[in-house]
């Protein structure tokens, strides 16, 4: 809506890293006045819901450094320059859990972050699933589980699945099974 835009009026960038930037801008208010923002530059990510003929769902537990633990979620990877977000998903799958899919859908688009950040999250489903060999990246260690809708949804009411991209991802497929949401459209590759 127009009327609660903010016009920019000078950016800096703060922070220029290898994987994340920070701008800081000042902007004008919809009542005039001026105001300052600073957030986050992420290049984007692919969130995918690897699911089974029998129903289970391939998960992964990662330890995740700026929250301290490890944690329970849906395979994603960030966008690499020049990628879409279906292309990163497809390498991320083969990279992150040795599975190539056959049949792909995106579901949603998420703004985790909205308060300090731009990141956006682009979730697919996909199914007919292949093991093929992987490698994973060298610094990126994690394990991979098969697991139930029925557990995530356990996991998730019993509060320990607080991943955003996984909790939006369980919600999504849950409609589906459930048959409260039409599945959506699958686009086949060879």
């Amino acid at each position: 809506m127009k009327k609660l835009e903010e016009t920019t009026i000078d950016s800096e960038l703060v922070y220029d890293g290898s994987f994340l930037k920070m701008r800081r801008d000042r902007v004008r208010l919809p009542n005039g006045h001026e105001s300052g923002r600073e957030y986050i530059m992420h290049p984007g990510a692919a969130v995918m819901i690897p699911l089974f003929p029998d129903g289970r769902i391939l998960v992964e537990r990662q330890y995740r450094y700026p929250v301290g633990m490890t944690m329970t979620e849906m395979p994603a990877g960030k966008i690499d320059p020049g990628e879409t977000a279906l292309q990163t998903a497809k390498r991320e799958l083969i990279e992150e859990t040795g599975y190539r899919a056959h049949e792909w859908a995106f579901l949603t688009r998420l703004h985790p972050a909205v308060g300090f950040a731009n990141e956006v999250l682009d979730v697919f489903l996909c199914r007919e699933l292949e093991v093929v060999e992987h490698t994973p990246d060298e610094d990126e260690f994690l394990e991979l589980e098969l697991v139930t809708l029925d557990w995530l949804i356990d996991e998730l009411r019993a509060g320990r699945l607080s991943d955003a991209k996984t909790q939006v991802s369980v919600f999504w497929l849950e409609r589906l099974v459930s048959g409260a949401w039409p599945w959506p459209e699958f686009a086949r590759e060879s």
